[in-house]
């Protein structure tokens, strides 16, 4: 994160997220303890809103927001659920679910990574369906069928 770095603010109250840019990284940390008695190290930061004011302007002093820092962003990116990537020899590997019904292991060269998801950049094609949170049992010519979400 540096100065102008893009950054979002939802969860502040209001409809949408807010858009704004890093002004200034304070240069030292200061110790704070949390709630739970947890010795935490924080850094002020200091934005600058760039959303129209009208849209912030009932934002309050003091009030508690969440800010995602955008670090890296791209028009034209083809992701992978982070849930769908396994370590596979140097690099990174997925099972696609074929239309055979079966899976079929395939070497991928990843970008960006995120805790979510990550930027393929070799070995998917757009609409190609992985496997998520594959285990032991699946490996590559395994049948497989697809289950939809229990919603408790």
């Amino acid at each position: 994160i540096g100065p102008g770095a893009r950054v979002e603010f939802v969860r502040w109250g209001g409809e949408g997220a807010l858009e704004g840019r890093v002004r200034l990284i304070e240069p030292t940390a200061f110790t704070k303890i949390s709630a739970l008695g947890v010795e935490e190290q924080r850094v002020r930061v200091i934005i600058d809103f760039t959303s129209p004011r009208e849209q912030w302007a009932r934002l309050g002093d003091g009030y508690r927001v969440e800010a995602r820092f955008i670090l890296w962003e791209s028009g034209d990116v083809l992701l992978a659920p982070a849930t769908a990537l396994f370590p596979h020899g140097d690099g990174w590997g997925v099972f696609v679910a074929g239309e055979d019904g079966l899976a079929h292991l395939r070497p991928v060269r990843l970008g960006h990574r995120n805790g979510l998801a990550a930027e393929v950049l070799e070995g998917l094609q757009a609409g190609e369906k992985v496997v998520l949170h594959p285990d032991t049992s699946v490996s590559d010519g395994v049948l497989i069928s697809a289950e939809k979400p229990k919603v408790q």
